[in-house]
């Protein structure tokens, strides 16, 4: 029987140190003691930031001070769980470190509205008696740019209390799918049982055999049936949490409050969606390719994850993997190439599945660590690319932490999501070019334009049912199960128009842990437009593109993301990059299909 191992039949040279951070969780106790201590510290400047730049300066590096020790400790619980959501103990760990992060929010809350009560010539009187106060120019900006939605000290402090319970949802649903959900287990073509997981799911639809993609597609998603209505009103409660917080920071819809916070106007949003719209017909093309490439009558769901090569690619070992990644970053320079290098050396990475751990891949850590980055690797060409993903997270949050103070270090997804798929296009330009053998190159085409896909236009898709169900919301209309189905089936059919729209998927927005950080997907979508549009420049100018580049990483959220980018070469206020993007898609696209003729 394939089954996934327990964490501790895991060579530990694959799983990340987290002992770099605690040696023991005594040490985590300790510290998460002595930060809990530290917190009341802040009431002390209640009613008196602003009374002078020395004491604004007193209280903005204290929090500072705080919030650092809080993130660590946070960031080591959760990663703890994650090993094994399963572990009742880092359960409670992570709990413990949520209130405590909820408290210091809430400590913390009277500052910026005592801070918007000063206007912008007060402050600059204050750097110039107060110089250090210099750091925290775009902090305030941002800060007094929000003042229409900001309440006063009474009603934020209760908003920040309420954040934890707020998430609650998110919580449960993480909870629900990772440690109590158990998907069945179904026979291979060979005889073998092969037991489902989330962390296994979209690469047992690789397999040839569509039977038996079949019968996984099937016994996935019954067992999501099972827990329908647990879901949607999980789903239903985070939705109407997003909109009366909404309101109650004075804006007209959710949707507008998420994206004010980086400060991205929604027509960006709206861009995206429009422009992605106009080009459905190379999905639709990518659609009919498939069709052809599998030689089936009708594309199945189950078939949509199958490669445009009609096998599941070739076996790649994890040490493979790192290696062509690392030779990928070469046109970033030297310095950027041998910093992955000395990272994947020193355990950044949990690597492989194992009994309870988180699905799916992320980049952690926090300012005072070195990055940690949660891995599923499935020994595939697709793992290649997720770790080459999570890499461009660590390799920002590395950069940012170089130049930047603790403020700016935690920038926004809306550029986060840029440095993370400039390492895949890189990767790709590199196995195109570097690798021979016809096959593996058939097999990263394809995966190129998986990524586009399941990132462009799987994700936008995404954003479209997340602006429709807070619509509903806000108008009103009750979100059942059924009216959540229905609002996703309408959507799949848009999208996936040559192919069969069935039941089961008309429910996949049940799996899609995303929707429960409102508004988060679209910039998967934005990110790799301006990556893009980032790599055709660094591949055609070289070393000034990269420089520009590297610069826009090192910058943290010292700006805002739109001006950030523009570092880099990117407007994305513009359909341009969009456009570009898509255009490489179909180009792309057209190539595979010579190599079917």
């Amino acid at each position: 029987m394939s089954s996934v191992p327990e964490r501790s039949e895991v060579d530990e040279e694959y799983t990340w140190d987290l002992e770099s951070i605690y040696a023991t969780d005594d040490d985590w106790e300790s510290a998460y003691e002595a930060v809990a201590e530290r917190v009341d510290d802040l009431e002390t400047y209640e009613g008196r930031v602003t009374d002078d730049a020395e004491t604004l300066l007193a209280v903005l590096e204290l929090r500072d001070e705080i919030m650092r020790e809080v993130s660590t400790v946070a960031a080591y619980a959760r990663m703890r769980r994650d090993e094994d959501t399963t572990n009742q103990e880092y359960q409670a760990l992570t709990a413990r470190s949520q209130s405590l992060a909820s408290n210091a929010q809430s400590a913390a809350s009277f500052i910026d509205p005592e801070i918007q009560e000063l206007t912008r010539e007060e402050f600059e009187s204050m750097v110039e008696a107060e110089p250090d106060l210099e750091t925290y120019d775009h902090y305030v900006d941002d800060v007094l740019r929000m003042k229409p939605h900001t309440r006063s000290a009474e009603v934020e402090a209760l908003l920040a209390d309420l954040g934890e319970v707020m998430g609650a949802t998110g919580e449960v649903y993480t909870m629900l799918s990772n440690a109590d959900m158990e998907f069945p287990t179904v026979e291979d073509p060979e005889g073998e049982a092969v037991e489902i997981t989330q962390s296994n799911f979209t690469n047992l639809l690789k397999r040839p055999d569509r039977e038996f993609r079949q019968r996984v597609y099937e016994g996935y998603f019954d067992e999501w049936e099972s827990v329908r209505n647990a879901v949607a009103a999980s789903y239903k409660n985070s939705v109407k949490a997003d909109v009366k917080t909404a309101r109650a920071r004075n804006y007209d819809t959710a949707r507008e409050a998420a994206l004010d916070g980086p400060n991205v106007p929604v027509e960006v949003y709206d861009t995206l969606v429009d422009t992605v719209h106009d080009n459905l017909d190379k999905l639709h093309h990518h659609a009919e390719l498939k069709e052809r490439a599998l030689g089936v009558d009708d594309l199945q769901m189950w078939d949509l994850y199958m490669p445009l090569t009609g096998d599941e690619g070739p076996d790649l070992e994890y040490d493979q993997a790192t290696e062509y990644v690392v030779d990928a970053l070469a046109p970033l320079g030297e310095e950027y190439q041998s910093r992955v290098e000395e990272g994947l050396d020193s355990q950044w990475v949990d690597v492989y599945e194992n009994e309870g751990k988180q699905s799916g891949a992320y980049s952690g850590g926090t300012y005072d660590t070195q990055p940690f980055i949660l891995l599923n690797y499935q020994r595939d060409i697709s793992s290649m690319y997720t770790l080459a993903h999570e890499l461009g997270h660590s390799m920002h949050s590395e950069l940012t932490k170089d130049e930047q103070p603790f403020i700016y270090s935690n920038y926004e997804i809306f550029v986060a999501e840029v440095a993370s798929t400039v390492n895949e296009a890189l990767l790709t330009n590199h196995l195109l070019e570097t690798v021979d053998d016809p096959e593996f190159r058939k097999h990263v085409l394809n995966e190129f334009l998986e990524r586009v896909r399941s990132t462009l236009y799987r994700q936008t898709l995404f954003a479209e049912f997340e602006h429709e169900t807070h619509r509903l919301e806000e108008a009103g209309e009750p979100l059942t199960a059924d009216r959540l189905d229905e609002v996703y089936r309408g959507l799949k059919e848009d999208y996936y128009e040559p192919a069969v729209i069935d039941d089961r998927i008309a429910t996949e927005w049940m799996r899609i842990p995303h929707f429960y950080r409102a508004f988060y997907v679209y910039q998967y979508s934005t990110g790799i437009s301006a990556a893009l549009a980032i790599v055709d420049d660094v591949l055609e100018r070289g070393q000034p593109a990269a420089e520009d580049y590297l610069e826009f990483l090192r910058r943290g959220s010292r700006e805002y993301p739109l001006e950030l980018l523009r570092i880099a070469g990117v407007d994305m206020s513009s359909s341009e990059p969009i456009d570009r993007a898509l255009e490489t898609y179909g180009q792309r696209l057209e190539e595979f299909e010579s190599l079917l003729e």
